[in-house]
């Protein structure tokens, strides 16, 4: 159980053929890695698991997957149960488990099942070979989730990252190629559905200032501004017109949005046809939309950022980063950043109206942030649906909001 020691976490062990061997006694992440954070807490993040369970068990796993999470009043776990790999059977009591939590599902990622994890290293381990490039000690385990995961290596040039992705996302890969020459991370290898990237000195750029928020939209409007979207690989395309189908199937499935809202966002949504005659005129063309721009998604100095996570990525509007980036920013400084931003697109598009965008955008905007949330709760194992199952309801109502204005 939680204590204000800290947060309760259970191992079920599996071989790498995906034998069951039994579930781990609890033990404990420290304080710091039960509080919350920008970066999504600690208990979400494979090192600080890992290390618990070295500590506490004397081994160290892979972690696979979320299997269970038991919540405590105010939104934190209260105990958290991953599903783990280890090379074999470790000298300590195990206890029976719940066999629905490794049974197989139709929807679990590749790098989440038994002897995933090594199937990804051997292929970076050969890609980085045929670069000439070794690896030279153990790979580190830094995220697994339903939307990546995560290993840091060593090697002879330096710390590398592998990165897998869902299949929806397999377009990063290709992405990041096209972009190499501008503030993206330098691409080693790629395949389907993973991507071997050069590290990036620095810091993520949670907290950013208002200098450094300007600078990040620059970075941005400068890659969309000079990139042809018919050189890109294909990947989604977003249009108000073409978001119909998604939209209403989200506010469907949303039984938590009241009357009053519901009407709100029926009503945008009937009327998105119109809404995208009224975008055109506004004179901005579609074109590479990052999908998920915010301070912690750039790394660098105060000299130089680098542009990271491209899998959100598709073709659409250019200021449909716009929402996801001021949800980040202060009141205050949302209101100037937005000034700097449209700006930006005046003087890349001369003649055109940001502003005008910027205002019919902001309920549509919303409302695609909604149907993105429904997309990856439809393509994901329910066990993992905790990350995003409030994120459709959220932005659903935050539509009806800005519809009502």
């Amino acid at each position: 159980m939680s204590t204000a020691a800290g947060l309760s976490v259970r191992l079920v062990l599996v071989l790498p053929g995906g034998t069951p061997l039994g579930v781990t006694a609890p033990f404990t992440l420290s304080p710091d890695a039960d509080a919350g954070s920008d970066q999504d807490g600690d208990w979400r993040e494979a090192p600080a698991v890992i290390t618990a369970a070295r500590g506490a068990l004397g081994i160290t796993p892979t972690l696979l997957r979320l299997a269970r999470v038991t919540p405590r009043d105010g939104g934190r776990p209260e105990e958290v149960v991953y599903v783990a790999e280890v090379p074999e059977r470790p000298n300590l009591a195990l206890y029976d488990g719940d066999a629905a939590l490794i049974a197989d599902a139709r929807l679990r990622m590749a790098w989440a099942k038994p002897g995933g994890p090594s199937r990804y290293l051997v292929w970076a381990q050969a890609a980085l070979a045929a670069e000439g490039i070794a690896v030279t000690g153990e790979p580190e385990q830094t995220r697994t989730w339903n939307l990546s995961a995560l290993w840091r290596l060593p090697t002879d040039i330096g710390i590398v990252w592998l990165k897998a992705v869902p299949p929806f996302f397999a377009h990063e890969g290709a992405v990041l190629e096209r972009l190499q020459a501008f503030a993206v991370p330098r691409l080693l290898a790629r395949t389907d559905d993973a991507v071997l990237l050069a590290d990036v000195p620095g810091d993520d750029r949670y907290g950013a200032a208002a200098d450094t928020a300007r600078r990040m939209i620059d970075l941005l409007v400068g890659i969309q501004s000079s990139v042809d979207p018919s050189t890109l690989p294909p990947m989604p395309h977003w249009t108000p017109t073409s978001l119909t189908p998604a939209a209403e199937r989200t506010l469907a499935l949303a039984d938590d949005v009241d009357a009053g809202d519901r009407a709100s966002v029926a009503g945008l949504i009937a009327r998105l046809p119109r809404l995208h005659a009224d975008l055109a005129a506004c004179g901005l063309p579609d074109t590479l939309v990052h999908g998920d721009f915010h301070p912690g998604n750039l790394r660098g100095d105060d000299d130089r950022l680098i542009l990271l996570d491209w899998g959100d990525s598709g073709i659409g509007h250019p200021l449909l980063d716009h929402a996801a980036f001021m949800e980040r920013m202060p009141a205050a400084a949302a209101s100037r950043l937005t000034t700097h931003w449209a700006s930006a697109w005046r003087t890349a598009v001369p003649g055109s109206d940001p502003e005008r965008a910027l205002e019919l955008l902001a309920p549509y905007g919303a409302l695609r942030q909604a149907t993105l949330y429904r997309g990856f709760l439809d393509r994901i194992e329910a066990s993992e649906q905790i990350y995003h199952a409030a994120d459709p309801t959220t932005w659903l109502r935050r539509t009806a909001a800005l519809e009502r204005g």
